[in-house]
């Protein structure tokens, strides 16, 4: 009897356990099955949220140089810079860029200057000693001549063959004097070339060394007005100490205007077709809390994006700030509430309780606590609720999750031309609805304009 003992009570205790779970299970069940709300009526707003990063509408921005491209750098690396946030005056330092490959350059250029110029010297040097050569050579011909002249001139007394000779050695020394005076102009006009020559490229090299010098004073960046330095931003991220510039974008720093604030945000290709300009929007910094902002819509990019940190393409939207207010500051977080449309009075559920199959449907309660599936025609949705434009009453509820003998209940149908109205009164509602924004979008003014970027990856076109 001892031996059957212990089987005995772990039979009993896996009878136990099995009435337990079965017990809660069933009252899971039975909770799930009578979890309802009510059919609420009243305000309803569709709203996309976003977000986003502070930034100034207008700023001023501190560039490198701007004549990289000219003397072929086509990047270069920041050693130094303020630290974000500080206040400087016009003209005081804000970065330094590393000189390194300018430096190499004017070493360069500076070596090609010494060549030239000891081939100038040289040059110099060598026609004035072929020259005085010819001239000297001209000065032996000239008293050559004069000595044939009076050799011709005292032969009269002498036979005609003497005096013939003493001619022909007269036209010969002249004719030596003239072709070497021709060849000491020729010489001369060549010796003139060449050192024209050699100072165009002298006068080239040290233009270029100009050029040099002054781009190189220019890697000294400094302010061209007061202003907070805020770092810029590019496709690589935030530029700072060993960030490089390039010669598309100089940019080094801005110095924002405080004074009317954008929140540039970015919204999901879901959404997008939902934001439109003009729009009001509700703007909250994670900073504080208790604050918020009103704002406008002004931008909308036509062309999507694959940025970094969201797992579907993104559309940039520009939120201009509607209010002042001096803690704001560039590069805060916000959190931003779009409102596309806003309902004074209607009819909504949770949209947990929406079910779709081939039709809309809920599961309804009515007051006797029957539950069957009701056909409904919904309209508009925001992230917890949506519209129910008929198949309802304001006194009925609705469950929000599926009862266990769904497939079982009843399945109330509405009226197929009941339905088509609705349906023709909810299409009539969203074409006023989008007449209106498009007011709404006429009335912003295309002012503001998103820096261009370079491609970073692929994009889509929303249409």
């Amino acid at each position: 009897m001892k031996n059957y003992l212990p089987v005995v009570i772990l039979v009993a205790l896996l009878v136990a356990i099995f009435f337990l779970v079965k017990g809660s299970g069933e009252s899971s069940k039975s909770q799930s099955d009578k979890l309802s709300v009510p059919v609420e009526v009243g305000p309803f707003n569709v709203y996309v949220n976003a977000t986003g990063e502070l930034k100034a509408k207008n700023s001023e921005k501190i560039r490198g140089p701007r004549q990289l491209r000219n003397i072929g750098i086509w990047q270069v690396t920041i050693s130094d810079i303020v630290p974000e946030g500080t206040l400087v005056k016009e003209g005081e330092y804000v970065a330094t860029l590393d000189r390194t490959e300018i430096e190499t350059k004017m070493r360069d250029v500076q070596t090609e200057i010494d060549k030239v110029q000891t081939q100038l010297d040289q040059t110099r040097i060598d026609t004035a000693i072929e020259l005085r050569a010819i001239r000297d050579q001209l000065v032996n011909l000239e008293f050559s001549m004069r000595d044939k002249q009076l050799e011709l001139e005292q032969s009269i007394y002498e036979p005609r063959s003497t005096q013939q000779r003493a001619e022909i050695e007269l036209a010969k020394t002249k004719r030596d004097f003239e072709q070497l005076k021709k060849k000491y102009e020729l010489s001369k006009t060549k010796a003139q070339a060449q050192v024209s020559e050699i100072l165009a490229s002298l006068r080239q090299l040290q233009n270029r060394m100009q050029q040099l010098q002054k781009v190189h004073a220019e890697f000294t960046i400094k302010a061209p007005k007061d202003g907070m330095v805020i770092y810029a931003r590019s496709w690589r991220g935030k530029i700072g100490p060993g960030s490089q510039i390039d010669v598309w974008n100089p940019v080094v720093a801005e110095l924002p205007d405080m004074s009317v604030m954008l929140s540039k945000s970015y919204v999901n290709e879901i959404d997008i077709s939902k934001v439109q300009k003009g729009q009001d929007v509700e703007v909250k910094v994670d900073a504080f809390p208790g604050k918020s902002y009103k704002g406008i819509v002004i931008q909308v990019a036509n062309v999507g994006e694959q940025l970094r940190s969201y797992d579907s393409k993104v559309f940039e939207v520009n939120i201009e700030l509607l209010e002042t207010d001096s803690i704001l500051r560039p590069a805060m977080t916000t959190s931003n509430e779009i409102l596309v449309y806003t309902f004074d009075s209607v009819m909504h559920i949770p949209i947990e309780a929406l079910m779709t199959d081939t039709i809309s449907y809920v599961f309804k309660k009515d007051k006797s606590g029957r539950i069957s599936r009701q056909e409904i025609v919904v309209g508009e949705s925001n992230d917890t609720r949506v519209i129910v434009a008929g198949g309802l009453q304001t006194d009925e509820e609705v469950l929000l999750s599926i009862p266990a003998n769904a497939s079982d209940l009843p399945l109330n149908l509405m009226e197929p031309e009941h339905k088509k109205q609705l349906r023709e009164k909810l299409e009539k509602e969203r074409q006023q609805r989008q007449q209106e924004a498009l007011e709404k979008m006429k009335r912003v003014r295309e002012e503001y304009q998103p820096e261009a970027k370079p491609p970073t990856g692929t994009v889509i076109i929303f249409g």
